[in-house]
């Protein structure tokens, strides 16, 4: 006789009861359970009216009405906004969309923006840039980077301006050294015009 064979033959065996077991409570189940009664529908009849009431409410809103209509808050500007701040420039410029705040994406454009202006690609490098500026605007390293950029590709007035940006942004920052000494340069090209 094979070893262990007895000992599988028992375990076998019940297992076997046991699913019998299972199959036996599984039909009493079944068998317990009243059949469903067939009830003949009259399609042409109107369907029930749904008499339940709704519970009454605590806040004395009546049950049709919606609570939020007491929670909306006024959003509209004051009469005199547009005179008491003049430069706010609140005109309704009926763009209805925005670019999502996104630091992921404006992360990646600036990969793809530094990959540009490694293969002296600067065009494609600016639009990467600005890209990640929607996504992120005020972002030192973007900002920086876009300066450069414009610099190489001779737009030295926007250079100016980004440079500028950054070391707002980051004034102390890692690129600040660069950004004053480049600054320097534009505006002595420049001459007394550009100051």
């Amino acid at each position: 006789m094979v070893p262990g064979f007895e000992y599988n033959m028992r375990v076998a065996s019940r297992c076997f009861l046991l699913v019998l077991a299972c199959l036996w409570l599984a039909a009493a189940t079944v068998a317990q359970e009243p059949p469903a009664e067939q009830v003949p529908v009259d399609k042409s009849a109107p369907a029930p009216k749904d008499n339940r009431k709704s519970p009454p409410r605590s806040d004395g809103v009546a049950a049709d009405e919606s609570s939020s209509k007491q929670t909306q808050i006024d959003v509209t500007p004051p009469a005199d906004d547009a005179k008491a701040h003049p430069g706010a420039d609140l005109a309704d410029t009926g763009v209805d969309e925005f670019t999502p705040w996104n630091p992921m994406k404006a992360m990646k454009d600036i990969e793809v923006g530094d990959f540009y202006y490694k293969k002296e690609s600067y065009n494609a490098a600016i639009s990467r840039y600005r890209e990640a500026l929607e996504f992120k605007p005020h972002d030192a390293e973007a900002t920086f980077k876009l300066a450069e950029a414009l610099n190489k590709t001779g737009d030295a007035a926007e250079a100016i301006q980004n440079y500028q940006a950054y070391l707002k942004i980051l004034p102390n920052g890692p690129y600040a050294k660069k950004a004053h000494e480049a600054l320097e340069k534009l505006k002595a090209k420049a001459g007394p015009a550009g100051k």
